[in-house]
């Protein structure tokens, strides 16, 4: 009996033990605290620490290795690099420089866009994600008031009396620790997690399509291009990474249940019926496994802050893959943000909410347009190409659009539209 009573107590102690460990934390305090090491956050990240702000970036990984991320960097990115000094570590990076976007047509290939009369950078590149992300950290980390803490996953909002945000509880290798701030800033991308905390929910404004992502071996006899190749039933985009072909192939909204129930040789056989000179590799498609899945998304906040909290790129817009502009527009924002708020939070007291919607109104223009385009694009011309009954068949381009597209200023429209954007971001010297 005595024993039965001191097994009982010893089992009370030691979950009173754990329940004290869970509830115990460390605390830090910055003045701005950046959830997600994305490049929205990195780049907000090194703009704040460079400017003088006290700044933390929270990655909940452990490294920025994540595979078939965005790895499309435009011109308005490539503009934004040089302005900070870091081109020419940019351009050391492994890449591919994209001149021109063609489509692969039954009567042949077909320019769609072409950046080449785009100043001062007449080229999109093709990088690793990670390799900038690393770039952009290795920058941030020279400044002393910049704090990188990977492995380090926001768990919930930290509120204040009045139900103002004064940051995040952090789930870290170290146990939990709560990162007090005089402005959060939620980068922790489309599925965020502070955005639903904060009860904010986005519109969503449609996508009919989704992407299977794979990746085949390129050869040197292989055309140099980046490619769109037209279909019915679902179509393929695929970017030349040099070494290999980091391949998109878009299906209708919701069907990659059926599209993995086929078997794999099926599959296989579709890609190297689309495209010929694929036939001899497509086996390096070992098993459905080698495929992933992007759920396509396209969705806008009505409002991107609360008191104490901002959300900027995909936790606050999320893009479409066409025209990979989403870490563009990312950056972007980063840009903007990292212009409005530096002066506010290097001032005393706590940054107005007020100045969280003066970066909501300086972005949400271009966000808006953009996103409008490809709604468009994806309702005119994705749509309908993707309900049509599947064939392997090339696809002739429309003689009025071949007619079209021999102007070069038609053919740089796209490029423009895309790889420029509209209400450019500009860094802004610190003080």
């Amino acid at each position: 009996m005595a024993a039965g009573a001191a097994l009982s107590l010893d089992g009370q102690a030691r979950r009173l033990h754990t329940l004290h460990m869970e509830n115990a934390f460390q605390e830090r305090s910055v003045r701005c605290c950046i959830v997600g090491g994305g490049p929205a956050g990195m780049m907000l990240g090194l703009l704040l620490a460079r400017a003088g702000v006290a700044t933390a970036v929270l990655e909940k990984h452990g490294d920025f290795l994540r595979d078939f991320r965005g790895d499309t960097v435009h011109p308005s990115t490539l503009e934004i690099l040089a302005e900070l000094g870091l081109k020419e570590q940019f351009d050391a990076l492994p890449q591919h420089r994209v001149e021109q976007l063609e489509g692969m047509f039954a009567d042949g290939m077909h320019a769609l866009g072409d950046f080449r009369r785009l100043r001062p950078f007449p080229y999109m590149a093709l990088v690793p994600q990670w390799d900038l992300l690393n770039l952009l950290a290795t920058e941030a980390q020279r400044h002393d008031r910049f704090q990188l803490c990977m492995r380090h996953e926001a768990t919930e909002l930290v509120r204040g009396p009045d139900g103002a945000v004064t940051g995040v509880m952090a789930r870290t290798p170290d146990g939990m620790v709560r990162f007090n701030a005089g402005l959060v800033v939620a980068c922790d991308g489309r599925h965020s997690l502070l955005r639903k905390a904060a009860g904010l929910y986005p519109q969503n404004l449609g996508a009919p399509m989704d992407v299977l992502w794979f990746r085949l071996p390129r050869l040197a006899s292989d055309p140099a291009g980046t490619y769109g190749v037209p279909g019915y039933g679902n179509f393929l985009v695929m970017l030349n990474r040099n070494d290999y072909w980091q391949i998109a192939s878009v299906i209708a909204k919701g069907t990659a249940g059926p599209w993995r129930q086929q078997p794999i040789e099926d599959f296989r056989a579709r890609v190297a019926g689309k495209v010929r000179f694929l036939a001899d590799r497509v086996g390096h498609i070992a098993s459905w496994d080698d495929v992933k899945l992007l759920e396509v998304r396209v969705d806008r906040l009505q409002q991107w802050h609360r008191p104490g909290l901002l959300l900027i790129g995909d936790a606050a817009h999320a893009m479409s893959p066409i025209g990979g502009v989403g870490i563009n527009l990312a950056i972007q924002d980063a840009v903007a943000a990292g212009n409005i708020l530096a002066p506010a939070l290097l001032a005393s007291g706590l940054p107005d909410e007020s100045v969280l919607a003066a970066v909501q109104r300086r972005r949400l223009l271009p966000t808006r347009i953009i996103q409008g385009l490809q709604v468009f694009i994806q309702r005119r011309v994705i749509a309908p190409a993707l309900a049509s009954q599947a064939s392997d068949q090339p696809v002739e381009l429309p003689g009025i659009a071949r007619l079209l597209f021999r102007s070069a200023f038609i053919r740089s429209l796209p490029a423009r539209i895309l790889g420029q954007g509209f209400r450019r971001e500009h860094v802004r010297p610190p003080r």
